[in-house]
C-alpha cells in the first residue's frame, strides 16, 4: 500500500466517522422536533398554556437536521447523480459526467458556505425570540453543513461504492 491509498484510505476513516456522527446528530434533531411538537401540541391544546419556546426550537433543529445532514446524501451519491446523463454515459464520457456533476456541487455548496457566513455574521445581534438564544447559532448550520457535505462529497469522488450508478457501472 502506498503513501498515496494510505492517506485515502485515512481520509475516507475520517470522513466514515464524521458523516456518522452527522447522521446521529440529524437523527437526534428530529426526535427533538417530534418530541417538543408534541409538547408544543399538548401544552397548546390540553393545558391551555401554549409554550412561546417550542416553536423556534422546532425550527432550529430542523434547520440544523436539513444542512447537517446533507452530508449522507452527498456520500452516498443521493444528491450527486443525474440519472439520464449517467445511464447513457460510459467509460471517459461517463467520468467527465460524473466530474461534472462532483463540480457543480462543490460550486453550489463553496456559495452556501460563503453566503451562510456573510448570514451568520449579519444576525450576530439578533436574538431569537422564545429561545433567547442568537439567531447566529441556528443559521450556523449552512456553513456547517455545507463543509460536512464538501468532505462527504470528495470521499464520495474518491470511494463511489455506496452510489446506485457504480453498481450500474459493475454490471455491464
Amino acid at each position: 500500500m502506498n503513501a498515496r491509498s494510505r492517506l485515502i484510505s485515512a481520509f475516507l476513516k475520517a470522513e466514515g466517522r464524521i458523516t456518522q456522527a452527522a447522521v446521529a446528530f440529524g437523527t437526534a434533531s428530529l426526535a427533538l422536533a417530534a418530541v417538543v411538537g408534541l409538547f408544543q401540541v399538548l401544552a397548546r391544546f390540553v393545558f391551555h398554556a401554549p409554550a412561546s419556546w417550542s416553536e423556534p426550537l422546532i425550527q432550529a433543529t430542523l434547520i440544523w437536521m436539513t444542512y447537517v445532514t446533507l452530508a449522507a446524501a452527498m456520500r452516498t451519491g443521493t444528491l450527486i447523480s443525474v440519472d439520464l446523463a449517467l445511464s447513457i454515459s460510459t467509460g471517459t464520457f461517463r467520468m467527465f459526467v460524473r466530474t461534472l456533476i462532483a463540480m457543480s456541487i462543490l460550486v453550489l455548496l463553496f456559495v452556501l458556505f460563503w453566503f451562510g457566513c456573510a448570514l451568520v455574521w449579519r444576525v450576530r445581534f439578533q436574538t431569537i425570540a422564545g429561545l433567547g438564544i442568537s439567531a447566529s447559532w441556528v443559521y450556523a448550520a449552512l456553513p456547517v453543513g455545507s463543509v460536512l457535505s464538501a468532505i462527504a462529497l470528495l470521499a464520495n469522488v474518491l470511494d463511489p461504492r455506496e452510489t446506485g450508478d457504480h453498481q450500474t457501472e459493475n454490471a455491464g
